[in-house]
This record gives C-alpha cells, structure tokens and sequence, in this order.
C-alpha cells in the first residue's frame, strides 16, 4: 500500500503494518486506519493515518527510557483488542525544539496488537504517571546528569 505523508514522503507499507483503532485516537476519532513505521536504528517509530497525510504521531517504545514502566492492560482492553497473547506498547513523544525538553506520554500507552492488526489508546487510571514524562530524564539520572 501506497501513502502521503507530510514529514516522510511517499511510503510503501505493508498490510502487517496497519492497524485498525475501532474508535479512533482520541481527537482523531474519524482516523481509523494507521501505518506503524519503524524509524530506523532508532527506538521510535511514526504513526501514520493512511488517509490524512497530516495526522502522524511520534512514537517510542516506553520501555527504552524508562526500563521501569509497567502496569496492567485490563481485561476489557485487551479483548477488545483480541490480544491473547503478543502485545506492542508505543507512547506518544512531543518533539520540543531543544531536545531535552521533549517528553513522553506514560499515562495513556498505545497498545497494539499485532496478530488482529488492531490498537487503542488506553489511559491508565489509579497511578503516578501523566503525559509529560522528560523523554531523557530517566537516562540523564542514569548517567549521573540530574542537576541535583
């Protein structure tokens, strides 16, 4: 399948590659259809509506910067999904113009399943996460960089 996109061009996906939201992302409820697209030897990859060349999302596999990330997908979510077993987590990234500004959305995972091609966006209830995590913060401390 061939489709636009503003920031990458034309790109050739493959079927196993779009995922299908039933409801939409929230504030894009009428986008149904998405190409996850690995950014190469990166840990981040773009969403991409297959209709709307404008509607992408930066994402990150949450577990790269912050190795600690867990909860539990509930069961209602996850038939919904038809996930009985594999499973893919992204977050959204927000790109800030200095990169040490720019942050992850750990309260509300995209989850993916990739054998039914299906994804939603969750939000977790009852935990310290939120939206604007520092997308470097977890490695900086890490190395020793916190500023403390």
């Amino acid at each position: 399948m061939i489709i636009e996109t503003l920031s990458m061009g034309t790109l050739e996906v493959r079927e196993d590659q779009v995922f299908h939201f039933a409801k939409g992302i929230p504030g894009f409820d009428e986008e149904a259809d998405f190409a996850l697209v690995a950014l190469d030897e990166s840990p981040f990859w773009v969403l991409q509506s297959v209709k709307e060349q404008g509607h992408s999302f930066l994402l990150a596999d949450p577990f790269t910067f912050y190795p600690s990330y867990e909860f539990e997908l509930p069961d209602d979510e996850a038939e919904e999904l038809g996930i009985e077993s594999d499973v893919v987590v992204r977050c959204i990234v927000t790109l800030k113009e200095q990169v040490e500004a720019s942050t992850i959305n750990l309260l509300a995972p995209i989850i993916f399943n990739p054998i039914g091609l299906t994804g939603k966006q969750i939000v977790i209830h009852r935990t310290s996460y939120h939206t604007k995590h520092s997308l470097l913060q977890e490695q900086l401390v890490a190395d020793g960089k916190d500023g403390g």
